[in-house]
């Protein structure tokens, strides 16, 4: 197919497609003329991964590059390769808050306690270090209370993506599903626990609602 017929194909504009082409996360067509070059379906699944972690996943282009970089390479070992995905997709802060040491010893436990194969310094780790110590820069530390819980619903959803994606016999399929499952499915995840925090917040306020609708059961 033409240019003209992938951007139709796909609702991508020809002169977003020429931009991924040219920062390298679409391959080029095959040149069937000097003026002239030809995609095929590989491009049309490549441009969809693209918008889908654009779009839902809210991945910059530079993310988006090192993300493909690491579906495109079956040849490293899968691991490796997922670490390298989701490092490219871990959000980084700018900002060291106050208590970040201790946080980053209560994530270490969380790991030692869980027995978790995770590299200590893995940016997930870091992320999650952040997050806790501005819970209790505003006085919220109780949440750690919360920690184990959280980390027995992450087991079980680590469980349910590598289950999904284990579904692809072929290794570039592998790594493309759990880099994809991972950045669109922490969409699904987030959207569905805030549906999940207004069910619970109307099964357990509701019988204190006097005639009017319970809280958050509208939504929020």
């Amino acid at each position: 197919m033409r240019i003209g017929e992938l951007s139709r194909e796909t609702g991508v504009a020809v002169p977003t497609i020429k931009y991924y082409v040219r920062e390298g996360l679409l391959p080029a067509g095959r040149l069937t003329s000097p003026n002239q070059a030809s995609y095929d379906d590989g491009h049309v699944r490549r441009l969809r991964l693209i918008r889908g972690l654009m779009d839902v996943g809210g991945l910059s282009v530079s993310a988006v590059r090192e993300v493909l970089a690491a579906v495109d390479s079956p040849e490293r070992p899968v691991h490796k390769v997922l670490g390298a995905a989701q490092e490219a997709i871990t959000p980084k802060s700018a900002v060291a808050p106050e208590g970040l040491e201790e946080a980053r010893r209560t994530v270490a436990e969380l790991v030692r306690r869980r027995g978790w194969h995770t590299d200590p310094d893995h940016p997930s780790a870091e992320a999650m270090a952040v997050a806790l110590a501005a819970f209790r820069g505003i006085g919220r530390g109780d949440f750690l209370e919360v920690l184990d819980d959280y980390a027995d619903a992450c087991e079980r959803v680590a469980a349910a993506d590598l289950a999904w994606v284990g579904r692809n016999a072929e290794v570039d399929g592998l790594v493309e599903s759990v880099v994809v499952g991972t950045v669109l499915g922490d969409a699904v995840l987030m959207a569905m626990r805030r549906l999940a925090h207004v069910d619970a917040s109307a099964r357990r306020y509701e019988k204190d609602a006097e005639g009017g609708a319970a809280p958050g059961a509208g939504g929020r």
